[in-house]
């Protein structure tokens, strides 16, 4: 790795970036229900809080980009917000979910810490925009997630139209590139490049820490009405990532994968999670 500046990101009272411990984003795909939030996220931080690792709740009140037209997308933004808020409130971490239009982002960001940018929709500039003005506005932060079909270095456009419109406060997260043969493709030296982006031109903050999407970079996609996946794998794309020093890993977690709404063949069931963060963490402890 070279000596390129990063910037580090809050989330609460978390800090993401180079000095501090692996942060954890984690938890089920769509928020079916608080009930579900609750048991998932409770599981979650009781193993990182006895590894020491920071933890974040992530669960999607809606899923825009599902494979088809009949697939359950979620329980909607205002259910959604009012579950989310209950869970960081009761949990007492930070919380982050994706929006997927611009008007949905300042009232995200009144409950969430992190507004996130799903990967498809990362190059639109009004919801970028969106999303760094009202994180700015609420002291919050923003994830924009890599495209499948950019390179590293084309997230300096994403990162610029934040930067510019007011927010430094910013993560970016790999979750695989589109090859075209159904399969995500893990590139662990465009990860490293993404990890030194040169964004000078527009910015001294520094380049913004990486979080590595690990249940996400399983996907099969073009399997059919619902996407496919490789949830087996997961752990060996966790291990790999943290040993590249990637800053935060994105996980998603559910009691019961098979029978989620979303994504249930990437999410890993509670054990696999707890294997993968105790794997982790002797990782992260070495380098």
């Amino acid at each position: 790795m070279s000596d390129t500046k990063t910037r580090l990101c809050t989330a609460g009272p978390i800090s993401i970036g180079p000095g501090h411990p692996l942060t954890i984003i984690a938890g089920p795909c769509t928020l079916e229900s608080r009930e579900l939030g609750l048991q998932v996220g409770k599981h979650c931080k009781a193993i990182c809080d006895e590894l020491g690792l920071p933890y974040i709740f992530k669960a999607s009140f809606d899923k825009a980009n599902r494979s088809s037209i009949n697939s359950k997308r979620g329980i909607g933004l205002d259910q959604g917000l009012d579950d989310l808020g209950a869970i960081k409130d009761e949990l007492g971490v930070p919380v982050t979910t994706d929006i997927h239009t611009p008007e949905q982002a300042d009232p995200v960001a009144r409950v969430v810490d992190i507004l996130q940018i799903p990967a498809f929709l990362c190059r639109q500039t009004d919801l970028v925009v969106a999303a760094a003005q009202a994180a700015n506005a609420h002291n919050r932060a923003v994830n924009i997630k890599k495209g499948q079909f950019l390179s590293p270095r084309e997230m300096l456009g994403p990162v610029r139209k934040a930067t510019e419109a007011g927010c430094n406060n910013l993560i970016l997260t790999e979750r695989g590139t589109f090859f075209g043969y159904h399969r995500l493709v893990n590139d662990f030296i465009g990860v490293a490049d993404m990890m030194e982006l040169d964004t000078s031109p527009f910015s001294s903050a520094g380049s913004p820490p990486v979080c590595f999407d690990v249940t996400h970079s399983t996907q099969l996609p073009g399997s059919g009405e619902q996407t496919g996946g490789r949830r087996d794998r997961g752990g060996m794309l966790a291990k790999a990532a943290t040993a590249i020093g990637v800053h935060a890993l994105f996980i998603e977690c559910h009691p019961d994968p098979d029978n989620a709404w979303s994504d249930g063949a990437t999410q890993i069931d509670f054990d696999s999670f707890e294997t993968i963060l105790r794997q982790c963490a002797e990782i992260r402890t070495v380098i």
